[in-house]
């Protein structure tokens, strides 16, 4: 039995798969969907003010320690794809899960997950926890679902 992951928050972007992304046969090669991934996590920690400048500021660094990517089908030249991502754990990380859709047809071509930690910057070490401000920027979000 599989049981159900609580999503704390929502955000999708979309995007228009560039010439450049693609290899000799117009599919995306499969390493630029990572910055797919990270184009969309950008978007959504803009939107709840909480950019990597902020949490620089705040003394952290937020490195991927865990990356997944299951590829369903290809993305093409021209191709417009929307990235939908969930939180799904932002308590003692940053765990975030994507699902990558054409937008006409909104067919599944990519999942992925990252996990990200908080370092703090004087230290070097591993936060067992996120840092407070981030609980609190996540928490305060207009979009954010707690666990009840």
């Amino acid at each position: 039995m599989r049981i159900k992951k609580h999503i704390y928050a929502r955000h999708a972007s979309e995007y228009e798969i560039p010439f450049f992304d693609v290899d000799p046969m117009n599919i995306m090669w499969h390493g630029n969907y990572v910055k797919y991934l990270e184009m969309a996590r950008c978007a959504f920690l803009e939107e709840i003010h909480y950019t990597y400048d902020v949490m620089g500021e705040k003394g952290y660094s937020w490195p991927i320690v865990q990356l997944n990517l299951k590829y369903v089908k290809p993305a093409r030249f021209r191709q417009k794809i929307r990235v939908n991502l969930a939180v799904v754990e932002y308590e003692s990380c940053l765990r975030i899960d994507y699902t990558i859709v054409d937008c006409q047809t909104n067919q599944k071509l990519t999942t992925g997950s990252t996990t990200q930690v908080a370092v703090d910057l004087k230290t070097g070490e591993m936060q067992l926890q996120t840092p407070q401000s981030w609980r609190d920027t996540l928490e305060n979000y207009h979009g954010f679902m707690p666990c009840l």
